[in-house]
Formats: C-alpha cells, structure tokens, sequence
C-alpha cells in the first residue's frame, strides 16, 4: 500500500460541516480504482488470519469498505445505520461526535455471540460512533471484536484510540496528525 499516493487521493473539505473542522472526504479514495483496490487488498491482509464471521459497516462510508471485506473474509456483513433505516426490529445507541451527536442502530438478530467482528469506518477521531458500535456489538455477548478505520486523527482534542481503551482491537491504515 502507497500511503503517500493515498494521502494526495485524500480530498480535505475545510469547514465542513461547521467551521472549524476539517472533513477528511474519503470518497476520492473510492472513486478512483487504483485507491479503492490498494485500501481493500491491504485491509484483508490484516484481517484474513482473526477468524472473522461478521463485518459491520458504520453508516454510510463503513458500507463501502465494509462489504468488500466481508466478501473477502467470506463473512456476512452487518449494517449500523441511522435511525429509522433498518426496517426490522433494532438496538440502538446514542454517542457523541466532534461536531454533534447521533444514534445508530443495528437489526437484534445481525449477531450471535459466538461472532468474531470486524467493525468497518471511513475515521477515527473523537471515537464517538465507533464506540457506539463496539457497545452495540458487545450487547450481543461478543468479546473479540476489531475496529478498522481507513484514516484515524491525531491531534488536540481528538483522542478517539484512548477513548475506546481496549474494548477493541483497533487499527488505522493512515494516520494524520494535525
């Protein structure tokens, strides 16, 4: 994996969605094949060996990634979303973030406890909405559960690796320090 290549493919929306913060916008990494392929092939290689059976993806950027690992890892895929966008019955979860707060959600029976989970986001900062999903997994009775994010931020403030502790494994592809 070129983690220079990626960084300069890594569009960087100033003061989006307020001012102030600057929105790593991974969607010029998915658009362009050689990014996508790189960050898929690179992302299977660290997990191929954990014994996965579920990967789930962290609305909506977590879907992208998400589903290509889960076929990879020939695991099934599980969706955290929104509010009101699952149509069966679901746990939901209510958290933090840099900019707000949010609540996702996940289907009651998207997991058995005797699951090994990969959870799947576009970024770690805060840790507000990957630690809603780790306790959303962890409610089910799992106990091995892994986080992967595309990019994790470093910087004043933004101390989501410390946050989540060691309720997950977790990992980051690039790192930024700002």
């Amino acid at each position: 994996m070129d983690k220079n290549f990626l960084l300069l493919n890594l569009r960087n929306i100033p003061d989006f969605p307020k001012p102030g913060i600057q929105f790593k916008d991974v969607s010029t990494l998915f658009k362009n094949a050689e990014c996508l392929r790189q960050i898929a092939d690179e992302t299977t290689e660290r997990y191929r060996n954990k014994g996965i059976t579920k990967v789930v993806g962290i609305e909506s950027r977590g879907f992208v990634l998400g589903s290509i690992l889960a076929d990879r890892l020939n695991a099934g895929f599980v969706m955290c979303r929104k509010p009101g966008k699952l149509p069966a019955e679901t746990r939901q979860y209510a958290f933090a973030k840099e900019y707000g707060t949010d609540t996702i959600e996940i289907h009651t029976d998207a997991l058995n406890a005797d699951d090994v989970v990969l959870i799947q986001d576009d970024l770690l900062a805060t840790g507000g909405s990957a630690m809603a999903a780790i306790e959303l997994v962890r409610s089910f009775g799992i106990n091995k559960i892994f986080c992967n994010f595309i990019i994790e931020l470093r910087c004043e403030g933004l101390k989501g690796r410390e946050f989540i502790g060691n309720r997950a494994d977790i990992d980051s592809l690039l790192t930024i320090e700002e």
